[in-house]
């Protein structure tokens, strides 16, 4: 299935279904609550480029996104030269919790993207299954990571490699700003499916995810006996705003992961 990804510079076509967008709140006196302090948006060369999530690691300095996001794809067994929009991706960042119109502002800090982690399956030959990507991160200046900085265990979702298609999932992601003034994140929780065009792809229907959702986490059990859930993929594409797709993590998609977290 050829998708219309849904990173920074992608087109998507308008969708109709509701989808919640998720607002900033604040008690008096009070440091803001967010509603998804892992999720935030993936920077490149300080622009809105792609959606990120921090997921657990043993040293909290993990983030997933979307492979398109970080690396151009492959083909044919070589390199990509550019990204999936013909620009150059440029020096990444991660912005957890950004919002605001314009510029926005950054309440959990801006974070170093380290190193990139991608599957020579997206890599090499560009395949959807693997569009997805580990990233490690710097800590801050204090030495803190960025798991700490978001609320630890308590918020980030562990991952899980081998799930099935039919699971209930909340998506969060960060529209770009045409279609997200505010900057604020989108979110829905509904039932993935196999997409019907590529059976090895998840799909959901739920409208907002327009371009600048790329990456957004898709997250299993929220709420459950562990609250944070289980990220089982992230979204790599999807015909229109309505439509998406994700890339089910497997055991090659552990592997990244763990070389992340080793980073």
């Amino acid at each position: 299935m050829s998708t219309v990804v849904k990173g920074a510079s992608a087109a998507a076509a308008a969708g109709i279904a509701a989808v919640c967008a998720m607002a900033f709140m604040k008690a008096p006196g009070e440091r803001p609550v967010l509603p998804f302090p892992t999720v935030g948006v993936l920077m490149a060369g300080g622009e809105h480029w792609c959606t990120a999530s921090v997921v657990d690691s043993p040293k909290g300095n993990v983030v997933a996104t979307a492979a398109h996001c970080v690396a151009p794809a492959g083909e044919d067994g070589q390199p990509g030269e550019v990204a999936h929009d013909g620009l150059a991706i440029g020096e990444l960042s991660f912005a957890p919790a950004f919002s605001g119109e314009g510029d926005g502002t950054q309440p959990l800090g801006l974070w170093k993207v380290k190193a990139i982690h991608v599957d020579d399956r997206w890599s090499k030959w560009g395949e959807d299954t693997a569009d997805f990507a580990f990233l490690t991160i710097e800590p801050d200046e204090d030495g803190r990571s960025v798991q700490e900085a978001v609320g630890g265990r308590a918020e980030a979702p562990r991952p899980e490699w081998t799930s099935g298609y039919e699971r209930d999932v909340t998506v969060v992601g960060y529209p770009e700003s045409e279609h997200n003034p505010e900057n604020r994140p989108v979110s829905c929780t509904t039932q993935t499916r196999h997409d019907d065009d590529d059976p090895d792809m998840l799909y959901m229907s739920c409208a907002g995810f327009w371009t600048g959702t790329s990456g957004s986490p898709w997250i299993a059990d929220r709420g459950g006996a562990e609250p944070a859930g289980h990220l089982i993929g992230v979204l790599s594409g999807g015909d229109t705003d309505v439509d998406s797709t994700a890339a089910l993590f497997d055991e090659r998609a552990k592997a990244l992961y763990e070389r992340a977290a080793r980073d």
